[in-house]
């Protein structure tokens, strides 16, 4: 059984090593799809004798899947890790135990994955942890074509396993928040793309399909995204900080239940009206006023 990580980069030294440890005795190979850094992430790679190539970024699933036809044809798995990303004890013992063993009729592996934010693990507020699809047989997976909040889908059935993925990004809170002003950007345009169709939507919402992404993103589709809007940021934060508990997390949680759970949302419905204002104003479509306005080509 061979087994394939693939990492997307763009100036991870700070994270890359501690990544790369955490798999070195699970993966066969690791692809590393770097977006031209300028640190030190390249070297870092090959000195943990990765596989290194350069690509032009668009998006994360964009990225991905083009990663995944760099792969080599004897490869059985794939394991898709962020460079911020580890593998927990648990979860290395249980692949390295169980994955050879799964049977054919099986596409995907189903694990937790959790999230620290100013060096606290967040525990509270009904977000973690969340069930992800990061194992998944070569061939029989991709993934989503969306511009944010991209999942892997896969064609067949799929188990869990137990053990859990930790996202723990050491960067600090300026860069936290420049790169959220982006995605906010890039969550925008799905949200507008459920509104005017200017793309494929690619979307793994489903209540049938018993997956927590799925149903996840099921709500986020239908219900949250036809509330109005600054409104239903509130009505997430107040879910996530009073009733699910998020105030338990400290100081440094309530840092990340407000940012993450009004702020970065009320960004994006901030943002969503500013492409409306600019169609009524200029008379355009969709795409020509995210062009304008966000800077996204679509």
């Amino acid at each position: 059984m061979k087994l394939t990580a693939i990492i997307l980069t763009l100036n991870e030294k700070q994270h890359l090593p501690r990544c790369l440890a955490s798999i070195k005795d699970v993966v066969d190979q690791v692809l590393v799809v770097d977006s031209y850094s300028t640190d030190d992430t390249l070297s870092i790679a090959e000195s943990y004798g990765a596989h290194v190539v350069q690509h032009p970024f668009v998006t994360q699933s964009t990225q991905f899947n083009w990663a995944l036809t760099q792969l080599d044809e004897d490869t059985d798995w794939v394991l898709r890790i962020d460079a911020d990303e580890y593998l927990t004890s648990e979860l290395i013992a249980e692949i390295q135990e169980r994955l050879p063993g799964v049977g054919f009729e099986v596409d995907g592996v189903f694990c937790d994955r959790r999230m620290t934010f100013q060096g606290k693990l967040i525990r509270f507020g009904g977000v973690f942890p969340v069930r992800v699809l990061r194992l998944f047989r070569y061939g029989q997976g991709q993934c989503e074509n969306r511009w944010m909040d991209e999942h892997i889908k896969v064609t067949g059935s799929t188990i869990d396993f137990k053990g859990e993925l930790i996202d723990d990004n050491l960067n600090p809170l300026s860069w936290w928040t420049d790169k959220h002003n982006s995605y906010a950007s890039r969550e925008a345009v799905d949200l507008l793309n459920l509104e005017y169709g200017f793309m494929q939507h690619d979307s793994v919402a489903s209540l049938s399909s018993g997956s927590q992404a799925g149903v996840k993103r099921w709500l986020k589709e239908v219900v949250y995204a036809r509330l109005p809007g600054g409104l239903r940021a509130f009505a997430y934060f107040f879910y996530r900080y009073v009733l699910r508990l998020g105030f338990l997390d400290g100081k440094a949680g309530t840092a990340f239940h407000f940012l993450q759970g009004f702020w970065y949302r009320y960004l994006v419905d901030a943002k969503l009206a500013e492409v409306r204002r600019y169609m009524c104003t200029h008379h355009c479509d969709a795409t020509t006023a995210i062009d304008k306005v966000l800077g996204i080509r679509v």
